[in-house]
């Protein structure tokens, strides 16, 4: 091989992706892509402008992150290394029916409001898009000069349609059927939307307004996603007490419709589910096996995150948040809130009842609050019996104080079902990572190499090449990405070189944003992103969109 390549990495461990065994190569990296794997015995070595001696590293694809929330932060932040440490060089965003586009004004202001514990109010964020394909056109300008290289973001990024923005956009937050006009107008924005780039739509079936839609209107929308050759993300109805039922649901929805499905951070969650994640997977088995297109990300983590006012009633919150705020003033409705949410179990926790030691207060929308800053690290339990009052007395006060913006972490998950769920055949990983709040989840920042290290090294729960595969080949393959997540000849060269035997999360519920170690090498595009486990300067992420 002639000396013009850009880049080689030397007799290196290569774990491609396929979740084949790995094997010792040299790698070749020039104009971007992977120009050459030479594992011939006695082949002449490769040489280019720079050689690196892998030494002990092993090289795979970049992780893609099926489930991230860094909408915003992609802007916000050129820098990025919670994602780009870890060796993500795909993040997938619009998760959970509720992100930023396609909007007019009125929606943009209402999405903006709710999603605050998510994303922040994003009064730091020049919003000058209203179309998907205009919010892709703002993440391949993303940024230039403030000291980075290029133009452009930290990791690359691909678009799900967000059902509940489209229904806050066409519909509103009335709790009602949508009308043949407002659904003529959904299924058109997501047809513009996929024809623009994005690779599929999510929903938040949790969360108003997305909720308000029934399975017809969900299946209309699926059919023109279909259509397009994208996939279903839901977060589905229910990971309490209907969870079953839920991901049944939307196994059935989704065949009905024809389109692809892929189950967003697919637990089971809180006591009434301890144990039962066979009975999910069975389920998943016998659609795959009829011939069922399926497909689901989890964390490797027990607990969830959301926002504290995501816990409520979906009645509570109809109308928006400035008319969830005005029951919160109203003691009589208030009461009722009250009532639904310790009593009889809300739509918003799952169907079933609160248990207030398990809601861990992350993040405020004004940290710089004393008032509101007190709350961050502790449960709402452990504030009450501070405060010597009811544990809904503390999570109401701060409803109101904070303006429904409090995001939380919610310990209601149990290993062995993530662990079952984990080793499924279709699963893949994600990070469901909130960057907002003083304490975010672990998971934000050490999704990936925990898996790594706890679950692949320490535990043995899937072998590295396994591990690998559910973090870059199987997920590229849901995307339909035709040049990524493999190890191949002329895909594109967005590659981590990390150490087995010491890559390990950092981050803990303690010190979240703590990076994670052994990951020295991290390349988007042929370029480092990270070298020698530092961020360089270089902006190589762009946005990935449909059909790419």
């Amino acid at each position: 091989m002639a000396t013009d390549l850009d880049l080689v990495v030397r007799d290196v461990r290569v774990v491609d992706g396929t979740g084949e065994a790995s094997y010792r190569a040299d790698v070749g990296v020039s104009d971007g892509r992977i120009a050459a794997v030479r594992r011939e015995s006695g082949a002449p070595r490769l040489s280019g402008a720079r050689v690196l001696d892998a030494g002990g590293l092993a090289l795979s694809p970049g992780f893609i992150d099926m489930h991230a929330h860094s909408d915003l932060a992609l802007l916000r932040d050129p820098d990025h290394s919670a994602k780009a440490a870890q060796g993500v060089t795909l993040e997938v965003i619009g998760q959970d029916g509720l992100s930023y586009a396609p909007v007019d004004d009125a929606t943009l202001a209402e999405v903006r409001k709710t999603i605050t514990g998510w994303n922040g109010d994003g009064s730091d964020i020049d919003f000058d898009w209203r179309t998907v394909g205009e919010y892709l056109d703002r993440l391949d300008r993303g940024f230039e000069g403030q000291g980075f290289d290029g133009r452009g973001i930290a990791v690359n990024a691909a678009y799900l349609i967000p059902q509940g923005t489209l229904r806050m956009y066409a519909v509103g937050w009335d709790d009602r059927p949508a009308t043949d006009a407002e659904l003529t107008r959904m299924k058109r924005l997501v047809a513009e939307s996929m024809e623009q780039g994005a690779v599929g739509m999510s929903s938040g079936l949790t969360y108003t307004p997305g909720m308000y839609a029934d399975d017809a209107e969900l299946t209309e929308l699926c059919r023109v996603v279909a259509h397009h050759d994208g996939y279903y993300c839901p977060h589905h109805r229910s990971y309490g007490a209907g969870a079953l039922q839920a991901y049944e649901e939307m196994v059935t929805l989704s065949r009905n419709a024809g389109c692809a499905l892929h189950l967003a951070h697919a637990t089971m969650n809180f006591g009434v589910n301890e144990g039962r994640a066979p009975e999910l997977l069975a389920l998943l088995d016998g659609a795959l096996d009829a011939g069922a297109d399926i497909s689901l990300d989890t964390y490797p983590y027990t607990p969830g995150a959301t926002t504290l006012a995501a816990m409520l009633p979906s009645w509570a919150n109809e109308g928006g948040p400035e008319a969830t705020l005005e029951r919160l003033r109203d003691p009589a409705t208030a009461e009722k809130i009250r009532h639904h949410v310790e009593v009889i179990g809300s739509d918003g926790c799952h169907g079933v009842p609160m248990e207030w030691d398990t809601i861990e207060i992350s993040g405020v929308s004004s940290p710089e609050s004393p008032e509101l800053s007190a709350y961050v690290g502790a449960t709402i339990a452990e504030t009450a019996a501070r405060a010597g009052e009811q544990p809904w007395t503390t999570a109401h006060r701060l409803l109101l104080a904070d303006n429904l913006g409090s995001s939380i972490i919610q310990h209601v998950g149990h290993e062995d079902n993530v662990r079952r769920i984990m080793r499924h055949r279709v699963h893949t990983g994600g990070s469901d990572g909130i960057l907002q709040g003083t304490k975010p989840h672990p998971r934000s920042y050490g999704t990936f190499p925990h898996y790594l290290g706890q679950y692949t090294r320490e535990l043995g729960v899937l072998s590295l090449e396994e591990c690998v595969a559910h973090l870059t080949g199987r997920p590229a393959a849901r995307l339909r990405l035709k040049d990524r997540g493999l190890i191949r000849e002329g895909y594109r060269a967005d590659l981590v070189l990390f150490d087995p035997d010491t890559v390990a999360a950092g981050s803990t519920f303690a010190a979240p944003r703590t990076l994670p170690v052994g990951i020295p090498h991290v390349l988007i595009d042929g370029r480092f992103v990270i070298e020698d486990g530092r961020r360089t300067n270089t902006l190589a992420g762009r946005s990935v969109r449909r059909g790419e």
